[in-house]
């Protein structure tokens, strides 16, 4: 029976607006109403980020080039190290998160995304993490995703692996196509925990009975806010205070491949964000020839 699907959009009074997808999947048989489990994405609940990987997808089906995903490769990167050095500074970053799906009909960009995961993401989920996100399903607590990524592509990682739903950036549509621009702020960093805040008061929940992992040092709010925090396979700075803090850690990194999920045939739909300028412009000269 297919699931049901929900969009929440929430603006706290620091006009940050957080996203939230529910998948409703069949409730466990005892439901804890009052604890959930909350899972940064990239790097913890799958190897490296889901956002590269959806740009690799659209790469192998000629959307880029091979140039193209070298650069958005770099503009990750450079994401992440600006990140940590200049915390709550992401203007430049929101700028630039969503111009690449500027005008995408909502409807393609749900297709390729369900393709997508089911070829690139899917075999790069973290078997280590998602047995600890089917213990919280098994007793009974909530689990969700939250992620810097549009709470689209969030629900599409969370319908395939049966968790409550994600938390994550909003992305602007009107007439059914992006605009490019983000609904409020990036996903990130503070932004993260102001959204947890948000969903446990709609939710219900009892935040000091509710668990959080992460692998980078960038999610302390959220780790910090929770009864129990877990260091994922952890960053430098996230080891030195998950130790500090006497936080559990868990590390799946091995030589080994990651053991593929097994996922259902239906999901909901996803889309990517990143700052793939050339993409932007082969996607326009496209548009420009088929005029």
């Amino acid at each position: 029976m297919a699931r049901s699907r929900k969009v929440t959009v929430s603006t706290d009074v620091h006009g940050h607006t957080a996203g939230w997808a529910q998948t409703d999947p069949a409730p466990p048989a005892a439901p804890d109403p009052s604890a959930a489990a909350f899972f940064d994405v990239d790097n913890t609940m799958m190897q490296g980020a889901s956002i590269y990987w959806f740009a690799r997808g659209l790469a192998a089906r000629n959307y880029f080039t091979t140039a193209d995903l070298a650069r958005f490769a770099w503009q990750q990167l450079r994401f992440r190290l600006l990140a940590r050095e200049h915390a709550g500074d992401m203007s430049q970053a929101r700028e630039v998160a969503l111009a690449f799906v500027e005008g995408w009909r909502v409807e393609d960009v749900e297709r390729l995304a369900e393709e997508i995961f089911d070829e690139l993401m899917a075999p790069r989920i973290w078997a280590g993490t998602r047995r600890l996100a089917q213990g919280h399903l098994d007793a009974g607590e909530r689990v969700w995703l939250v992620s810097a990524a549009p709470v689209e592509i969030g629900r599409v990682i969370a319908t395939r692996l049966g968790l409550t739903g994600a938390i994550g950036t909003v992305a602007e549509v009107v007439d059914g196509a992006y605009t490019g621009r983000l609904v409020g702020e990036l996903m990130h960093g503070p932004a993260k925990a102001e959204a947890i805040t948000q969903l446990a008061a709609v939710e219900g929940l009892d935040l000091s009975r509710c668990a959080a992992y992460s692998d980078s040092a960038n999610d302390l709010p959220m780790l910090s806010m929770v009864g129990r925090a877990v260091a994922v396979n952890p960053d430098t700075a996230l080891l030195r205070q998950a130790r500090q803090r006497g936080w559990e850690v868990r590390d799946f990194r091995t030589g080994r491949r990651a053991v593929k999920i097994a996922v259902p045939s239906t999901a909901a739909a996803g889309l990517v964000a990143g700052a793939v300028t050339a993409g932007v412009a082969l996607q326009r000269r496209r548009r420009s020839s088929s005029d």
